[in-house]
């Protein structure tokens, strides 16, 4: 059974019932009959027939569309449910992975907490000890850092008084050379001034000008580290000639209270700025100042004082070393004299025939191998007691009477064959009685040959 959609261009579309399709198909047929009998009976025009087929077929088609769509709405449906599945499963997959994955990882962390809280109590116990010993590190070095900030601000507040003070110095050489160029102009001016010339007016703002220019040129020079000395030699040389006009002026003019003041004004104001000037290329030079000139000879004096106390006690140092080492030297070549006496006796002699004025290191050496045999330390007595010490502690260590300790001599060999490069020491076998000459047993022809042999080699040897 097919269905058409229920809407068409949003109205409600009537159904049609289709009560027999055979009767849908077999209407086409019957209309010739009906062609053929219309003529005669003449029957009033009928209306135009609805096409069936084609509307059968329309609605064939659009049922088929939209089962079509159906088909395709129910198959996305599907695929979207079959993917829903599908990423379900998969994020159940992953989160069971996940879980495993936390759970070994959990374990591996557990243990590895384990480990590291063992390592950390080690840790800790060598983290106190060099917290103790960093800590007496960090108050000293606190302390030096706190000490340093101190005087870092202490210098920074200095350096703004400084700051401060020379602006304002600054400022007020600035208007007292204003007001010195105010009060020496009328005068200059009332000099220069000609009812027939009055633009001879110009002559003192010119002159006051020239001064200004010219002292700024020095701060300019000052401030470009350049040489300055002529700028400040014009700029005083207008202020001599200002000042001349106000008091060659004022004594003809006006009053002598006039006239010096006048001209005071006139060398004042670039006095006061030239002192400006001079203390700035003073401290741009570094050149210092009356108390830090007292404070380096202080320092200087203090220093010298040091150095010459430092010295003295050197010197008394020295002299005690020598005083040491001559009493030494004194008590050394006494107890020499006293405990080795030829030794002395012949160092001596030989400290006199290589011109030395005392017993060196190198003489002594020498005189001791000259009279004893043997280097200073040594000698025939301290051998034998170092060679008696030596075998009673090997005998000690094989458990052994020291008398046979030490006796290699072999029983089969007599005391007439002699033993390699060793002296020939006489020493007959105990017998009582005495000895008688043929008392020795002979001995056979091949002992006989080997021993004259073995003489024979002996003596060779003992010519080389």
């Amino acid at each position: 059974m097919t269905t058409s959609p229920p809407q068409v261009n949003g109205h409600r579309r009537p159904l049609p019932v289709i009560t027999n399709w055979q009767a849908f198909l077999a209407a086409p047929a019957e209309e010739p009959a009906v062609a053929t009998t219309a003529p005669e009976q003449q029957p009033e025009p009928a209306e135009p027939a609805i096409d069936l087929v084609a509307e059968a077929k329309a609605d064939a088609i659009r049922t088929k569309a939209y089962a079509d769509a159906e088909e395709q709405r129910a198959r996305a449906e599907a695929e979207a449910e079959a993917v829903r599945i599908k990423a379900e499963g998969e994020a159940k997959a992953a989160e069971v992975k996940a879980v495993e994955e936390a759970r070994k990882l959990k374990l591996a962390n557990d243990k590895a907490a384990a480990r590291a809280l063992e390592e950390q109590k080690a840790r800790d116990a060598r983290i106190a000890e060099s917290e103790r010993r960093r800590a007496a590190a960090e108050r000293g070095q606190q302390d030096d850092e706190r000490a340093h900030q101190e005087q870092q601000q202490t210098a920074a507040a200095a350096e703004a008084d400084i700051a401060k003070a020379t602006k304002t110095w600054r400022k007020y050489a600035i208007a007292f050379y204003a007001v010195c160029a105010v009060v020496a102009l009328p005068v200059q001016i009332a000099a220069f001034w000609d009812e027939n010339a009055p633009w001879l007016v110009i002559a003192p703002l010119m002159l006051e000008g020239a001064a200004l220019v010219v002292t700024k040129g020095a701060a300019a020079a000052v401030a470009a580290n350049r040489p300055h000395w002529h700028y400040r030699t014009v700029a005083w040389l207008f202020a001599f000639i200002a000042a001349g006009i106000n008091l060659k002026h004022g004594l003809d003019a006006f009053d002598p209270a006039t006239a010096i003041g006048t001209a005071f004004a006139s060398l004042a104001g670039p006095g006061v700025w030239d002192l400006h000037e001079h203390g700035r290329i003073r401290r741009r030079n570094g050149v210092p100042t009356r108390r830090e000139r007292r404070a380096a000879k202080k320092a200087a004096k203090r220093a010298a004082e040091e150095k010459a106390a430092a010295k003295l006690f050197e010197a008394e140092r020295q002299a005690h070393l020598e005083n040491a080492a001559r009493d030494a030297a004194s008590k050394l070549d006494a107890d020499r004299k006293l405990m080795f006496p030829r030794v002395h006796a012949h160092a001596l002699k030989l400290a006199a025939d290589l011109g030395e004025t005392a017993i060196t290191p190198a003489i002594w050496k020498q005189a001791k191998l000259d009279v004893d045999g043997a280097a200073p330390g040594e000698s025939d007595e301290i051998l034998r007691m170092r060679n008696r010490a030596a075998a009673k502690v090997e005998a000690a260590r094989l458990n052994k009477p020291v008398s046979t300790l030490g006796d290699k001599a072999s029983s089969q060999r007599a005391s007439q064959i002699p033993a390699g490069k060793k002296p020939r020491v006489y020493n007959p076998p105990a017998r009582p009685g005495r000895r008688r000459p043929g008392d020795t047993p002979k001995y056979v022809d091949a002992a006989r040959k080997q021993a004259s042999i073995a003489a024979k080699n002996a003596s060779t040897e003992e010519q080389k």
